[in-house]
């Protein structure tokens, strides 16, 4: 098989991968919390948005995969900050960390210090408009980006459908 065909050929896989990605319109947010949550389209959009800009989405290697214009969003720690952890203490919160997860079943993490005691906290957004859509109409649906990661890729998460809170055993 010659090279410029089998280039065609995966592709063309990945195109149809990305076909069958469904759009979410909502997230469940489970596990060592007292209640599961759910976060959907018209609560997300309900909360006032920030400026995001223009955000280049960069793979591993740092090499550009695109880029979000324009965007807005409304940063995931005010949407998570009245969660009850399973926990009588706050000495215990730093063992505490959560696995958002897309469609795809594509997984990335961040610690509760992460999101909750560090400026980096302030820097992750659900990105609620980008390149002249609102999350409804964005084919990314519920969308997540990390603006201050060096690699932006590696915690861009598309087409979110839960947040699994997890303790360090």
């Amino acid at each position: 098989m010659n090279l410029k065909l089998v280039w065609v050929y995966f592709l063309s896989i990945g195109f149809v991968a990305q076909a069958w990605a469904q759009q979410t319109k909502s997230i469940s947010v489970t596990g060592e919390i007292a209640s599961e949550i759910v976060l959907d389209w018209d609560l997300i959009s309900a909360q006032e948005a920030e400026e995001i800009g223009d955000f280049s989405i960069t793979n591993h290697l740092g090499e550009p995969r695109g880029v979000l214009q324009s965007a807005k969003g409304v940063p995931v720690s005010s949407l998570l900050k009245d969660l009850v952890f399973n926990t009588p203490s706050p000495k215990k919160l730093s063992e505490f960390y959560f696995v958002f997860e897309a469609e795809d079943g594509y997984k990335v993490v961040f610690s509760w210090n992460e999101l909750f005691n560090n400026p980096l906290g302030e820097e992750v957004y659900f990105v609620t408009f980008a390149n002249g859509k609102p999350m409804e109409e964005m084919e990314d649906s519920i969308l997540v980006i990390s603006k201050t990661d060096f690699r932006t890729g590696r915690r861009h998460v598309k087409n979110l459908v839960k947040i699994q809170v997890k303790r360090v055993p």
